[in-house]
């Protein structure tokens, strides 16, 4: 039991770390005359740990990544507390489809291609529609900017959201079919994720 935590332990400081690079490094900055948006790579790795380790480790991963990716890039602190919220939400929702609803631990050949997409998109579909409202609140009410600012950053938000969306359930859902292939005989997949209800034999442990 102790290993299995340690290897979890493990497998999410890597999404992290991968979602910081992903963020940082893998991204093209857009400099708007009220603020700052990105193309980027950052929400893939979220989605990935999502699907591999469940919604709560997958989104933890994913704030700690992002959010720390936004503290150390000076156009992006003030957002630092958005991004950690809506990261950490958008990894549970999208382990929620992949784990809860398809469990696609179980899954073979093209239903596991489609319902990995599926979730990778549920959580995505969310960040779509959760960014431009809640960044809307939150520049406005916590940033206090003027209302067409913030109305304006958020319009362009929503544009390079759904861009990053776009390539984070490609992305993910091909690493993680992958990466499903390789281990789908050993038991490695089923330490790290969530346990389902279902499992034929429970850990001895």
């Amino acid at each position: 039991m102790r290993n299995k935590k340690v290897l979890k332990l493990t497998i999410t400081a890597l999404m992290a770390a991968l979602c910081y690079v992903a963020f940082t490094f893998l991204k093209i900055d857009i400099t708007l005359p009220v603020g700052a948006t990105a193309f980027h790579l950052g929400n893939t790795f979220c989605v990935l740990g999502a699907l591999l380790l469940g919604g709560p480790l997958g989104g933890l991963a994913g704030a700690i990544g992002m959010g720390i990716g936004d503290v150390f890039a000076p156009r992006y602190i003030l957002t630092a507390p958005k991004t950690i919220i809506l990261k950490m939400t958008m990894g549970l929702m999208t382990g929620l489809f992949a784990h809860k609803i398809f469990k696609i631990r179980n899954l073979q050949g093209k239903e596991l291609v489609i319902k990995t997409a599926l979730s990778a998109a549920a959580g995505m579909v969310f960040n779509i529609i959760a960014e431009p409202i809640f960044g809307y609140i939150y520049y406005m009410y916590i940033i206090d900017m003027p209302d067409k600012a913030a109305s304006a950053l958020a319009k362009f938000n929503a544009a390079t959201t759904s861009f990053n969306a776009l390539l984070a359930v490609i992305i993910s859902t091909i690493l993680y079919v992958a990466i499903h292939k390789r281990y789908k005989n050993s038991k490695i997949l089923e330490d790290i994720g969530p346990k389902y209800s279902d499992d034929s034999k429970p850990n001895k442990d």
